[in-house]
């Protein structure tokens, strides 16, 4: 892999890393106290990494086919097409008897950057969803204490890049393709192993929905879905566009190597300014 691809990707993990402070005036901690969405039309503003959201919406905390976990980090907002992309997925899940899809993090109320977990998730357009389908999740109510207290399993079996069949399943494979075949869908981060655990079973024409299966560090536990930048929304800016095929090539291989392996060694980046109607929005009533 040339340097400039590998400069590329360090870039790129430090936007999906934890992020503890914003800049341009505001921190984590002032995003992080705001409760409730601005009451006005909504959009998407700034980058996935450095953004916001106006008018957000709220998820539903249990709805047909999923439920929100972790209700205590207050991180079920989002813009709409976010919800309702949720909204469907969750009843692909239950008419095709696939389990209760368990919601991670969305976004904060109005976006912004998170004292825990994230860089990104921060214009409304993030889920993570975990890979956990199984029987408990489907046939009752979570309570609230096993919201706060379960931990999605990994599905890898990280000492030797193969999956850990005990709690992967073709059901979740079923998942994925569902996910990824919705055209608002940008892109979905799978950790290395899954990517080629659909490459090594992919039927003919899964293609263009395999490309926008993307394998990334972690991402073991649970599938990141990113959105496109949705219509309506002037100041959202789209992430670089995929490449080409369906991503089960030399570039795949590469996940595999010493070299991606090996930790780096750079200096995290500093977070990117968040854009000057961030800040305006952040003190809105």
């Amino acid at each position: 892999m040339r340097l400039a691809s590998i400069s590329s990707i360090l870039v790129s993990v430090a936007a999906l890393s934890v992020n503890t402070i914003a800049t341009a005036g505001s921190t984590a901690q002032d995003w992080a106290k705001i409760t409730t969405p601005t009451q006005e039309p909504s959009e998407s503003i700034g980058t996935y990494t450095s953004g916001c959201i106006s008018g957000a919406a709220t998820l539903p905390l249990d709805g047909q086919g999923y439920q929100v976990m972790r209700l205590s980090r207050h991180r079920y907002y989002g813009h709409p097409n976010l919800i309702g992309f949720i909204q469907h997925l969750g009843q692909f899940s239950a008419e095709h008897k696939l389990g209760s899809l368990l919601i991670g993090d969305l976004g904060q109320p109005r976006g912004g950057p998170t004292l825990s977990g994230h860089r990104s998730h921060q214009s409304g357009l993030d889920v993570d969803i975990w890979f956990l389908l199984s029987e408990p999740a489907s046939n009752r109510q979570l309570t609230a204490n096993e919201r706060e207290t379960w931990s999605a399993p990994s599905v890898v079996n990280m000492q030797n890049d193969t999956m850990d069949y005990q709690h992967w399943s073709p059901d979740l494979a079923k998942v994925l393709e569902a996910a990824a075949r919705q055209p608002e869908v940008d892109r979905i981060f799978v950790n290395p192993s899954i990517k080629q655990e659909l490459c090594a079973t992919k039927s003919p024409g899964a293609g263009e929905w395999l490309r926008k299966i993307r394998p990334w560090w972690k991402h073991d536990d649970h599938f990141h879905v990113r959105l496109k930048c949705p219509p309506h929304s002037p100041h959202c800016d789209s992430q670089e566009p995929l490449p080409a095929g369906d991503g089960c090539d030399a570039s795949l291989a590469w996940w595999f190597s010493a070299e991606a392996k090996a930790p780096s060694k750079s200096v995290p980046l500093p977070p990117p300014p968040l854009p000057a109607l961030c800040e305006q929005l952040l003190h809105r009533p």
